[in-house]
């Protein structure tokens, strides 16, 4: 497997407090990967230490073969972008300035503001549908609205890599599978390697070429869908009991947890 990004003998922690610990994991090259695990066990810090967001307390992350923590800031911006989760724009900020703001990594005393610049922001904003909000206010969308205009800025940093925490986080059904088929035929079109952080394991199991299922500060699992996501790893990672069936449109496992609240055919 050629790997984007590889965490060696990983270490990351606040304080005292251990929240990875000796992890080794690598992130298929060209392929969506997808960050599953309860609330608290660190996916999240995974992906902020693989955009060097979080220092780690040893060990290494490798950018396709380059310590990540000897790459300038500003050639890190050219090769890999990261959406925050819940993520603020300044009052009155228009969607094309937010977009702009993505090429500016690429801007230099030596090379200002061009028509290629310009080419890749409106190509930007027509693949997630916002060119016609481009002078619209950030903070007058919609939830989903706002989402893809923050997907078009990390698109027009025309970074190989885009690491995304929790994209559909706050949005509703519809609107979370419109964000994960934007991103997903974003890979299939130019073969970007997408990680994201996502809560919802069968969206996950759906849209991901490659799992990592985190656990107790380690890596539990990590593989295909289809081949890592059992009753035993759903028990383990999320200390719930379900059945895993195939999702009877797209072939994928689906989780389908037991519960408390039983109901018998029939009765009311």
């Amino acid at each position: 497997m050629t790997a984007s990004l590889e965490a060696v003998d990983l270490h990351v922690g606040y304080g005292e407090a251990a929240i990875l610990e000796g992890l080794h994991v690598q992130i298929p090259k060209g392929k969506i990967t997808v960050l599953v695990g309860a609330n608290g066990c660190g996916k999240s810090t995974l992906l902020r230490t693989f955009a060097r967001l979080i220092k780690p307390k040893s060990g290494q992350i490798l950018l396709e073969q380059d310590v990540i923590n000897q790459i300038s800031t500003k050639e890190i911006a050219k090769r890999l972008a990261i959406l925050p989760q819940g993520p603020i724009a300044p009052e009155g900020l228009t969607v094309l300035q937010l977009v702009k703001q993505g090429r500016y990594p690429h801007q230099s005393w030596l090379k200002q503001w061009s028509t290629e610049d310009e080419d890749i922001v409106n190509k930007a904003l027509e693949v997630t549908q916002m060119a016609a909000f481009a002078d619209r206010p950030v903070e007058a969308l919609s939830g989903g609205q706002r989402q893809r205009a923050w997907i078009a800025m990390t698109l027009a940093q025309k970074t190989e890599l885009i690491l995304l925490d929790e994209p559909t986080t706050y949005l509703d059904m519809a609107h979370q599978v419109e964000i994960l088929d934007l991103l997903f035929e974003l890979n299939v079109a130019e073969q970007r390697t997408v990680v994201m952080v996502l809560h919802d394991l069968n969206l996950a199991c759906r849209y991901a070429h490659h799992i990592i299922a985190v656990r107790d500060k380690q890596i539990y699992a990590q593989g295909k869908p289809e081949e890592i996501v059992t009753e035993d790893l759903v028990q383990a990672v999320f200390g719930m009991d379900c059945m895993i069936i195939n999702d009877p449109i797209f072939g994928t496992p689906l989780c389908v947890p037991h519960g408390k609240g039983h109901k018998v055919t029939g009765t009311r």
